[in-house]
């Protein structure tokens, strides 16, 4: 049916109306002023300029501009963007942005009311003016947009119809901000060239406030969202600065804002350890099943209209038979050749489509990147791109979706092709929601197996963090600023640049002096400090991802339904467990919980004393078990303690101080917690994770309250319970104290002495209190004689990593313990000296612990000492009462000297600045050594640190010159043996058609087909003739 008789059927109209409903597809500001983007990276634009200027008669008080040196349009290509929904760039295979013959109206209508477009190609200037103020004004309720083309020389316009030029041009000049043909042609000037386009929006949308949504006069630099802050909203969506940085994957085109340029990023060349993993699936299928149906249908038209065609050259040959006149000849040769050309058409249309459901059957492959952003760790999730525009950012997927810290700082990054994933018309989701999803979890599986293969979590978290200047807690918090911090992200992410001539990215070498660096806008080659990379006719080199693998773990169905029920099985005891547990009220409460404070009645003779069970947990830190959970309350007088109740020990603290300042009970109840009538009472206090530290009594003992007359056992010390502070006496055979203080005699000091390793190794300790005669308590350690060994070895293994100072031929050399052997009668170290002055001194040496020769270089303190050490040589000691203290006297015996201290700090500068001396340094090692410590402090360290950064810099170049030089000749090698290869399998080709056309000479009913059938048949006939 012709078109004409279509001519009276009603047609669907386009109301100005539609230009605010088309705008309101853009929810997110920055992305419609993306589209006037994408327009000119799709019109291969080198430069976008985006700026604003001051009109204070329009609404929002300024303009915002887009200028681009991009190929411009003439009168007919500007028609087409009037038109709605054609697009030029649609296609298949397209890699330009867009797609829908949409954004620039949709986008600039989202921006302000007005826009106008100036635009110049080869020999022609066009104006295109679409504006909602005009039509509101005007009542018109169709969509008009004025045209007008102008001489690109003359400037004369180019129209057959002058009275339409005049109207155009006189609706320009009444409703945009140019009044006249002067102010035009003065924004075709701004076009720099030949060709190039300029966007201006006008008549801004405004806020409730009546300011307008873009704040362009916060940052000069800058255009941001109004009235968004800058804390819980990520850059991105506050800046357009930050956004254009990442609006493209591999950006080639240049972007000002305000005349300053735009860092763009290529986001994998932004990440610490960056890993490429490829996901192929042949789950998206819809937009391939879209192409293949419209394939189809384009294949079965072009089938029709050959048909049709030969049809129609059959039935004129027919027709005109004999007749063999010139102008048949002629019309019946046109005819054919119709049908030739459509047939060609079909066939063409046809193996599109055979090749389309080709492709629809096949696995479409996609290359995830995944990286560590230690530049901004808060700042992770994945950006989704397609045909290299950024169409989702910071997408939480897999491990980072439950919040935790495992996966955090991860960015990932990937490219979706048109075919796999549709965008929706704003660009900014995708338009099969159910295959996106499918994309999200294939990220997140990816993502965990990234996580692995860096093993970050195996190497701790937090220390990871630490290393790159993230201090706080605070997962939001900056990192630190410190120069060191800055130096050590920078060593680890080179600084890609791009070249403002050429385009090209390059990777600068690492310099100290580039850290806190600001690059000019206009940096070229020429300024790279790379000696093979500094002129633009060198190649950009590619970025060298390594390559991972996702590990699935394959299990039969028996081995989840086993994971299953033991994770069932883990959740019930869990739940057991909670309702199990019951709140504090009071001590017949206490008494039910499992403490390792317990009660139990006393045995006289130790050796019947049954063995506790061991613990199942570690010991805690000494630092945590010892916090105190509140401030201490204020000291108490003699008679408010004797006042006060009974407590029983803290559950969280293994002090047996709670134990030895207990006082006679005053009550009755009191005492039937304590001892019963005519029977002791003990209290067993378990300590395995932390042995009772028997401390070096003072040289003043204090009273006791009463005597008591006992007979020790074995590894038994009797310690009164005072109201004073405490010192433990030895064990005496029948020995009666008295209430009074003595002196301690310097055998029993020896023997307590003695039996602080047997203390160290006891498993738990029996406090005995007796009501009979005092307020004396047994401290019984019973301790396996299996386990001495081991624990001895254990305790021995830990000097291993001690630095101490060895005695060799008279002089002292620092070192490091790196063995621990065990003899019958002493401890042997093997010590790594750090520097020996000649060839002669051993570099490593066996010491014995403990003899003359050897000593630690920095002594014990308990302001230094690690929680384990601490924990092992804790000793029983009791707190002292804060009502009646005794002077205790400072240990005096411990290496406390400043001078001491002094000679050590002197003595590690100079071992570490010999280590580390430059080798050109005028100051040798040998002086070095002989230095005081008044010559140190005068020191140049400033040049010393100088000389060592510049020799580690050139050995560093030196390895990269090196490793590029071999890199090249690998390269230059592979490419040789590629076409020796390809040289040998051409000839090979050849040799075997030789053969099969010889054979066919000698045999022609030989049937050869393939170069295997050849080989057979070849070797056969060598067989057959042996």
């Amino acid at each position: 049916m012709a078109f004409t008789n279509y001519s009276s059927l009603n047609r669907a109209q386009l109301t100005f109306e539609y230009l605010h409903t088309n705008s309101t597809t853009h929810e997110f500001l920055f992305g419609a002023l993306a589209e006037l983007v994408d327009n000119a990276r799709d019109a291969d634009a080198t430069r976008i300029d985006i700026y604003t200027e001051r009109r204070e008669d329009l609404r929002g008080q300024f303009m915002l501009c887009f200028l681009d040196d991009g190929a411009g349009m003439d009168s007919s290509d500007a028609a087409s963007v009037i038109q709605f929904g054609k697009s030029a760039k649609r296609s298949p295979e397209s890699t330009q942005i867009g797609q829908y013959g949409n954004g620039l109206k949709s986008g600039s209508m989202r921006i302000g009311k007005d826009f106008i477009l100036f635009t110049k190609k080869d020999t022609t200037m066009t104006c295109l003016f679409l504006s909602r103020t005009f039509h509101e004004e005007e009542g018109i309720d169709e969509v008009i947009v004025p045209l007008p083309t102008w001489n690109t020389r003359t400037r004369e316009p180019m129209t057959d119809n002058m009275e339409k030029f005049a109207i155009e041009t006189e609706l320009i000049y009444k409703y945009s901000p140019f009044k006249s043909e002067q102010e035009v042609m003065e924004q075709f000037k701004k076009i720099p060239g030949e060709k190039g386009t300029l966007v201006i929006i006008f008549n801004l949308k405004l806020m409730d406030n009546g300011e307008p949504e873009l704040d362009v006069t916060s940052d000069p630099r800058d255009i941001q969202m109004a009235e968004t802050p800058p804390e819980g909203t990520k850059p991105e969506r506050r800046s357009f600065r930050a956004y254009a940085a990442v609006l493209y994957i591999d950006p080639r085109m240049r972007i000002f804002i305000h005349g300053h340029k735009v860092q763009t990023k290529r986001l994998s060349c932004c990440l610490y350890k960056p890993r490429m993993y490829k996901y192929t699936s042949n789950r998206f299928k819809t937009r391939a099943e879209q192409e293949v149906k419209k394939a189809e249908h384009m294949a079965r038209i072009a089938e029709e209209k050959a048909r049709e065609a030969e049809s129609k050259a059959r039935a004129l040959e027919l027709r005109l038979g004999g007749d063999l006149t010139r102008d048949s000849r002629v019309t019946l040769r046109q005819v054919q050749n119709t049908a030739i050309t459509m047939r060609r058409e079909a066939d063409v249309k046809r193996r599109i489509k055979e090749a389309k459901q080709r492709a629809l059957k096949e696995p479409k492959e996609l290359n995830f990147i995944f990286g560590v952003n230690i530049e901004q760790r808060d700042l992770d999730g994945m950006f989704i791109y397609n045909c290299s525009r950024l169409i989702k950012m910071y997408e939480k997927v897999g491990p980072q979706l439950e919040g935790g810290m495992a996966c955090g700082g991860v960015v990932g990054v990937v490219d979706i092709p048109y075919l796999v994933l549709e965008p929706t018309h704003n660009k900014q989701d995708f338009a099969d929601a159910k295959e996106y999803r499918h994309l999200l979890r294939a990220m997140g599986e990816h993502l965990a197996q990234y996580w692995k293969d860096v093993a970050i979590a195996q190497r701790g978290i937090i220390k990871f963090w630490d290393e790159f200047g993230y201090l706080s807690a605070n997962w939001n918090q900056p990192p630190s600023s410190d120069l060191r911090y800055k130096r050590r992200r920078a060593m680890e992410i080179p600084t890609t640049i791009q070249c403002d001539m050429c385009l090209k990215w390059r990777t600068l070498p690492f310099q100290l002096s580039s850290v806190e660096k600001e690059y000019p806008d206009t940096w070229v080659c020429s300024m790279n400090p790379d000696p093979e990379q500094d002129r633009c006719e060198a190649s950009e080199q590619k970025q060298k991802v390594p390559l991972g693998t996702l590990k699935k773990d394959f299990r039969s169905q028996e081995e989840k339904q086993k994971q299953l029920t033991e994770k069932i099985r883990q959740q019930q005891e869990k739940l057991e467990a909670l309702q199990k547990t019951t709140s504090i009220r009071s001590q017949a409460d206490l008494k039910k919980l499992p403490l390792e404070v317990t009660t139990r009645p006393i045995v006289e003779d130790s050796q019947s004393l049954s063995r506790p069970q061991r613990p199942r947990s570690p010991p805690l830190p000494d630092v945590i078990k010892n916090a105190p959970s509140r401030p201490p309350p204020p000291p108490k007088s003699i008679s408010q303690l004797r006042k006060a109740p009974l407590a029983r020990p803290a559950i969280n603290t293994p002090k047996l101080a709670s134990v030895l300042s207990r006082e006679e009970a005053s009550t009755s109840r009191t005492q039937q917690q304590i001892v019963t009538a005519g029977k002791s009472n003990s209290t067993v206090v378990r300590t395995p994770a932390k042995p009772i530290h028997v401390g070096r009594p003072p040289p003043m003992l204090l009273q006791n309250s009463m005597s008591q007359h006992e007979t020790p056992s074995p590894k038994i010390i009797k310690t009164p319970v005072l109201k004073k502070p405490v010192a433990l006496k030895p064990p005496q055979a029948s020995s009666i104290r008295k209430r009074t203080f003595n002196t301690m005699e310097d055998g029993a000091e020896e023997e307590v002495e003695q039996k602080k390793e047997k203390t160290k190794r006891g498993k738990f300790v029996v406090v005995k209190e007796e009501k009979k005669d005092s307020n004396e308590v047994v401290v019984e350690l019973t301790d396996s004689a299996g386990e001495e060994e081991l624990a001895d070895l254990k305790r021995a293994q830990k000097d291993k990593g001690l630095h101490v100072e060895v005695r060799v031929n008279k002089e002292w050399f620092t070192g490091r313990v790196t063995a621990v052997e065990m003899g019958k009668h002493a401890i042997r170290w093997k010590v790594k000296f750090d520097y020996v002055p000649t060839d002669t001194t051993p570099r490593d040496r066996w010491v014995e612990k403990g003899s003359e020769d050897v000593r630690l270089m920095k002594p014990p303190s308990p302001e230094h000492q690690s929680p384990d050490t601490q924990q092992e040589e804790e000793e029983v000691v009791a707190e002292p009462s804060t009502s009646d203290c005794a002077r205790i006297e400072p240990d005096t015996t411990g290496p406390s000297s400043n001078q001491e201290t002094v000679d050590l700090l002197v003595q590690t500068l100079r071992n570490c600045l010999r280590y580390f001396l430059p080798p050109n340094f005028p100051i040798s090692k040998k002086e070095l050594s002989s230095m005081s410590s008044e010559e140190l402090m005068a020191f140049p360290l400033k040049e010393y640190f100088k000389q060592y950064e510049m020799g580690l810099q050139n050995l560093c170049n030196s390895y990269q010159t090196r490793a590029d030089a071999r890199a090249k000749v690998c390269e230059e090698n592979l490419r040789n043996s590629e076409r020796k290869l390809k040289e040998t399998e051409e000839k090979l080709q050849k040799l075997r058609t030789n053969i099969v056309a010889l054979l066919q000479k000698v045999q022609e009913d030989i049937d050869i087909n393939t170069d295997d059938e050849l080989d057979a048949y070849i070797e056969d006939l060598i067989t057959k003739g042996d």
